[in-house]
């Protein structure tokens, strides 16, 4: 079995964790054994996540939105202590990865939805700090905003929210993962690229028609689910585990 260090070191260097500045504390979160002989991989921490991870006798869990966030309570009481608990008592570790895994050119959720539709990167999208957090894809060939919603809705297991306001064929689109606020919107807007996919809807119904601009919100959940499952894929082939995706969605 892989030391459990080793692993982290690895994941550490592969998805540039400190490469960006994150309201996530990514990297471990929770120590538990040193070695590691199944990993878990899911959308989010919690309870449901943590007890599953019991029943399949997983010894690291492996999550896009962890425990630890800037800003909020660090007190371990009420739901936190119980996640912890569990986490403690199975000497299970967690390991976070916000936006390390959302940027990801490989295993990154933005640069998989742009690959699922069939497009390939064109250039950066979205920055922080100067460092890009997503990228704006390109298709060969021009396709339809229904085109892109079936693919989105059979590729990700959701129902996109679609506001097709914009050209009947889509060349370029901007994406970006989760629940980005107005001004992602609005930057992709001024891109001038021909759609903009991104996870949580927003109130921009009005903007978007009378702009011109199509627009997909594909789910906050699902449009992160394509990262966790790369990295699933990375990791046991990297070293001797086993790893298992848990999908539980959200709906939202």
């Amino acid at each position: 079995m892989p030391p459990l260090q080793k692993i982290v070191s690895y994941m550490n260097d592969y998805l540039k964790a400190d490469e960006i500045k994150d309201h996530s504390y990514n990297g471990l979160q929770f120590e538990g054994k040193p070695e590691v002989k199944k990993i878990i991989f899911a959308v989010d921490s919690g309870i449901e996540t943590f007890k599953r991870a019991v029943e399949e006798k997983a010894d690291l869990i492996v999550v896009h939105h962890g425990l630890f966030w800037v800003g909020a309570n660090p007190s371990i009481n009420g739901y936190m202590k119980e996640r912890l608990d569990i986490l403690y008592k199975n000497q299970i570790s967690l390991y976070a990865s916000h936006l390390p895994l959302d940027r990801h050119r490989v295993v990154g959720n933005n640069a998989l939805l742009i690959k699922l539709l069939g497009a390939k990167i064109k250039k950066e999208f979205m920055f922080s700090e100067g460092k890009n957090i997503s990228w704006i894809g390109e298709f060969q060939k021009a396709i339809s905003p229904a085109k892109i919603e079936g693919i989105l809705n059979k590729g990700l297991n959701t129902k996109c929210i679609t506001l097709p306001f914009g050209n009947s064929e889509i060349k370029t689109i901007a994406v970006c993962s989760g629940g980005p606020g107005y001004e992602v919107f609005y930057e992709a807007l001024n891109t001038g690229a021909d759609a903009y996919i991104a996870g949580e809807s927003r109130e921009i119904y009005t903007t978007a028609k009378d702009a011109k601009f199509n627009v997909f919100f594909a789910g906050h959940h699902a449009t992160e689910t394509l990262g966790v499952k790369a990295l699933s894929e990375l990791i046991r082939k990297k070293f001797p585990v086993k790893t298992e995706l848990i999908d539980l969605p959200t709906g939202l």
